[in-house]
């Protein structure tokens, strides 16, 4: 996660960077969906059973906060579907861990939205285009105006709902319109997640966008995170799992802020790339966990052996995961910013090569970018 508008502040404020006390933990408590979204990494499913008890998952979250966890991002599915959903949120808060949701904003209402406020620490929705688009990315239609209400529900109840869209090649061309979506709305924060290929995700390997549509993509969003700062929008933007950005950033601040470029580097290694294994969880409906919820390898799981003994216990992937920086093969073994983007996702690496510790194929820097010429 790239928390582009804040790096741009704190560095041309001299203010410290956000930086992740502990470890998030992105918990997918069930695989129940109502919809059918192209991109879905867990294949979720509205037949899928509930295999997870309250009773264990309670018995789990102390020895994740022992871990060092400070924050949960409560996934599926869609985890609004389970009944205990508030329940459970509420012992993570009992134990000092933050609550996140992740939720397609269909079953947040005007009766339910305070409580979902009250209860939850951030609360993000997924749109992914205009509603045309929306409701044939996430296979039902109706589903962008329930998406659109659930934020107005939030906001009504005195709380703040960010957006969420994944950029592909089918939601691509409303991308643009998203901005425009969180202007009128007034939402704080807009997420836009790349394309990583697991789930049915690996199986649509051709809705993804191509190097040079992602590069003006990415160029776009930088240039209206520094418009949002410039003219003192409270707007968070935020991307996610393309590390790759940061260079581009570097490369704005060399063209309009070159004496804030050290001072920028130097954030940019704190905040360190991609974090999988480290900073980063996944675990999933069945009790296993794994580096991020893309991952095609899992390290053990919670049912069977406690998480803390999984998660800072002696795990071959977990230690060549939190390595500094990563011993990454391809482009990325010579790439002048490895310090920085830590080689981007494992997960696409496996999907196209086999081999975790590969060359991330999404990579879209030039040659002499990547030489660190950015000019």
């Amino acid at each position: 996660m790239f928390r582009l508008s804040n790096i741009i502040k704190s560095t041309l404020e001299n203010k410290p960077t956000r930086q992740l006390d502990g470890s998030i933990m992105i918990w997918n408590f069930t695989n129940r969906c109502n919809l059918f979204c192209h991109h879905c990494y867990s294949k979720a499913d509205a037949n899928a059973k509930d295999s997870l008890s309250f009773a264990q998952i309670c018995d789990t979250i102390p020895s994740m906060r022992k871990s060092g966890v400070k924050f949960v991002i409560f996934s599926g599915g869609e985890p609004l579907i389970r009944t205990d959903i508030f329940d459970i949120a509420h012992e993570m808060k009992r134990h000092g861990i933050m609550t996140y949701l992740s939720t397609n904003g269909m079953y947040i209402n005007a009766k339910n939205a305070k409580k979902i406020k009250d209860t939850f620490d951030y609360i993000g929705i997924s749109i992914d285009g205009i509603e045309e688009i929306h409701d044939f990315f996430r296979g039902q239609k109706g589903s962008y105006q329930k998406a659109i209400e659930g934020i107005k529900h939030i906001q009504d109840a005195g709380g703040n709902a960010g957006i969420r869209f994944t950029l592909t090649n089918e939601t691509q061309t409303s991308f643009y319109d998203m901005f425009d979506l969180a202007e009128k709305l007034k939402v704080h924060k807009l997420y836009i997640s790349h394309l990583v290929y697991s789930g049915r995700g690996l199986e649509n390997l051709k809705i993804d966008i191509s190097k040079d549509e992602r590069r003006k993509y990415v160029n776009f969003i930088i240039d209206k995170a520094f418009e949002y700062y410039n003219n003192g929008d409270d707007m968070d933007i935020v991307t996610g799992n393309m590390e790759m950005d940061a260079v581009m950033l570097i490369k704005k601040f060399e063209q309009n802020y070159s004496k804030f470029v050290e001072p920028l580097k130097k954030n940019l290694k704190k905040w360190g790339g991609n974090s999988a294994g480290e900073r980063l969880g996944n675990m999933d409906w069945e009790g296993n966990i794994k580096p991020d919820p893309f991952f095609p390898k899992t390290v053990g799981n919670y049912l069977d052996t406690s998480f803390e003994n999984i998660w800072i216990g002696d795990n071959d992937i977990l230690k060549r995961l939190r390595e500094t920086p990563r011993d990454i093969s391809g482009i990325c073994a010579s790439c002048s910013f490895l310090d920085i983007c830590n080689g981007g996702s494992r997960s696409r690496a496996y999907a196209i090569s086999g081999d975790l510790y590969g060359e991330d194929p999404s990579c879209y820097l030039s040659d002499d970018e990547r030489k660190g010429m950015l000019a």
